[in-house]
């Protein structure tokens, strides 16, 4: 309908504060957007943004809707899940990691989408810090994001997919000396490390503090992906999380190296609000089960 598709560009340029940047997210050039914002004025009898020369700013009257816009379209969505089947529609937007779209949560998704044809689901990537604050404020209608390290706040719900152990990687073809010992080997290599201040970093500093070990930071990243090729062309070694359905025994590049005594685990999961209208897609994707393949067996041997 075309009045539902000019709320939700209303509300990407809310968000968005442009309508350009709206426009990437729709699918529309930014005069388009702007004659769709133009009508909608029109039709509403009331300007709603102040315009300047680089950005678009809500002004008060439209500051005021803005909420009553969101829950609109959030039972129009609700709608458009009620069918003559059980089958779910409509559009649903979705916070993942990248890695997690590498993982087992893409099996999920797949099956999913398989399962109900004439659902569309919107990806946005991103990390799990940023998406908390957007689920809650109703931007996203869920997430895929590594297990929050504080208390959510009550109006949010963070459901476990699956786990995934940290783990220490090194270059086959090392550019540096290489020590035979796992824990040599952090403390000696140049280490790629994954950026502290996200929760995976944290996990990344819990491993290394167990270990007792000092690492030598050669470069900081925020990108598993990015991290792991920098490992394969023999420039570091690194601790990530082993990320499912990935076929690391596979690897010509790199190796997976045990650290005895060390069981730290990545929890993988999704946060939504405990109230909203796609509850029927989330609860289909925690219906489906997490397996990750070519994941070792765990060694509970007591540290060296």
């Amino acid at each position: 309908m075309r009045s539902m598709r000019t709320l939700r560009t209303f509300l990407a340029v809310a968000r968005l504060g442009s309508f350009a940047a709206a426009g990437a997210e729709v699918g529309l050039t930014a005069a388009a957007v702007g004659l769709r914002m133009r009508a909608l004025e029109q039709e509403l009898g009331q300007p709603l943004f102040d315009r300047g020369a680089r950005a678009v700013v809500l002004n008060p009257a439209a500051r005021d809707m803005l909420p009553r816009v969101e829950q609109l379209l959030r039972d129009f969505d609700a709608l458009a899940e009620r069918g003559d089947d059980a089958a779910l529609s409509g559009t649903v937007v979705v916070g993942a990691l990248v890695s997690a779209l590498m993982g087992a949560f893409a099996d999920a998704l797949r099956a999913v989408k398989r399962d109900n044809p004439r659902l569309n689901v919107k990806i946005l990537a991103g990390l799990s810090s940023d998406f908390v604050a957007r689920v809650e404020r109703g931007e996203l209608d869920a997430a895929v994001v590594t297990r929050p390290p504080h208390e959510l706040r009550t109006a949010l719900r963070w459901t476990e997919l699956y786990t995934e152990p940290m783990v220490l990687v090194v270059p086959r073809r090392p550019q540096f000396e290489l020590p035979a010992a796992p824990r040599q080997v952090l403390q000696r290599a140049p280490f790629i490390r994954f950026d502290r201040h996200t929760w995976t970093g944290l996990l990344v500093d819990e491993v290394l503090g167990r270990c007792g070990v000092d690492a030598r930071d050669e470069m900081e990243l925020n990108s598993v992906e990015a991290i792991l090729e920098i490992v394969r062309q023999g420039f570091g070694v690194s601790i990530v999380p082993r990320l499912a359905n990935v076929n690391w025994r596979g690897d010509r590049a790199l190796r997976v190296l045990d650290l005895e005594g060390i069981d730290v685990l990545r929890r993988v999961g999704l946060i939504e609000r405990a109230s909203h209208s796609r509850s029927g897609f989330t609860e289909a994707i925690k219906r489906h089960r997490y397996v990750a393949v070519d994941a070792p067996r765990p060694r509970r041997r007591a540290a060296p």
